[in-house]
């Protein structure tokens, strides 16, 4: 347990809750945590979690824009459903990157676990970018993934993350819950004016 490690634990609690809030601050603790983050994967030979944290960098940056255009156009965060369509093809390209990914990973690289890693960091980089946009299936995205990490860092013995994620967990419970309320709030103005 490295003092890098709980900080970017901390850093990303308060990003999450944030983010379960609708709050666009969420972005400037997730830019500091993702770094801290970068550090720590890397050390533990997370290679594909470590290269996720300059994903989620970019990420951050772009949901910062997209969240700030949202509440400049309606005073507030919209949040957004995908189609049925959208979700299977969302479905398929995760599951085909986790393939690649995850082989690319087994073949040229020591990595720990590179399957359940890749398919963690490919379901997560479809998460955050759901999330910059506001779609409200990040969340159910964002359970599955907690879900997996819990078992993935328990097993390499990061326990302050373990516990990260148990809490990233019951937060993206809380947000999804909250987001959908949010949605069918603002759904129902556009459908009684049609």
């Amino acid at each position: 347990m490295s003092p890098f490690e709980i900080a970017a634990s901390l850093l990303i609690v308060a990003n999450v809750a944030l983010v379960a809030w609708r709050s666009i601050w969420n972005y400037a603790f997730g830019v500091a945590g993702v770094l801290l983050y970068a550090f720590v994967f890397f050390e533990e030979k997370l290679y594909s979690d470590a290269l996720l944290q300059i994903f989620f960098l970019v990420l951050q940056f772009y949901g910062w824009w997209n969240w700030s255009r949202s509440a400049a156009d309606g005073g507030e965060i919209t949040v957004e459903r995908m189609t049925p369509t959208a979700r299977l093809t969302w479905l398929a390209g995760i599951a085909l990157a986790t393939g690649i990914w995850g082989w690319l990973m087994h073949r040229f690289t020591d990595a720990a676990l590179p399957f359940v890693d890749g398919g963690i960091a490919m379901a997560s980089v479809a998460a955050q970018i759901l999330l910059s946009r506001r779609k409200l299936e990040n969340w159910v995205l964002w359970i599955a993934i907690d879900i997996a990490s819990i078992g993935m860092y328990a097993a390499k013995g990061l326990r302050p993350t373990t516990a990260l994620y148990v809490l990233l967990l019951a937060i993206a419970l809380g947000g999804l819950i909250d987001w959908a309320r949010v949605e069918r709030r603002q759904a129902t103005p556009r459908d009684v004016a049609a």
